[in-house]
């Protein structure tokens, strides 16, 4: 059996209703991947999920966040969608100076790689974590 992408070894996708459960039912939602990715590695998942999800209900209001995760061999590839209007990435350098602003900090120190495609009608965050 051929596939186009032959290093994908599992993954999901979740339209979420934003709001305040938006976050925990992500959180949820990748209990349901594959079962051998090391726990630490999966608590790194869990604390950047939460963090873009509740970014995009909090900063960009969106009725509707995507989150799409997709385990390789080697790389756990995530993306965060909402109808948002965007930001710059290069002001997002440090948390404020209140509770809020860890979320693309923490995904800056613990993602491989990072980053954030804007178009007319949507925003992605993505990040990439390496497994092993």
């Amino acid at each position: 059996m051929s596939s186009s992408t032959p290093s994908l070894d599992d993954g999901l996708t979740l339209r979420l209703r934003g709001g305040p459960e938006a976050a925990a039912k992500a959180r949820r939602g990748l209990s349901k991947l594959r079962a051998d990715i090391d726990p630490p590695l999966m608590e790194t998942l869990r604390l950047l999920v939460t963090e873009l999800v509740s970014n995009s209900v909090r900063h960009a209001r969106s009725e509707t966040v995507i989150l799409k995760v997709l385990v390789g061999r080697s790389a756990v590839l995530t993306e965060v969608t909402d109808e948002g209007p965007g930001f710059d990435p290069a002001g997002t350098g440090g948390p404020g100076t209140d509770e809020s602003g860890w979320g693309l900090f923490l995904v800056e120190r613990l993602a491989h790689r990072w980053g954030v495609n804007q178009q007319a009608d949507a925003t992605r965050v993505w990040f990439e974590l390496l497994r092993g």
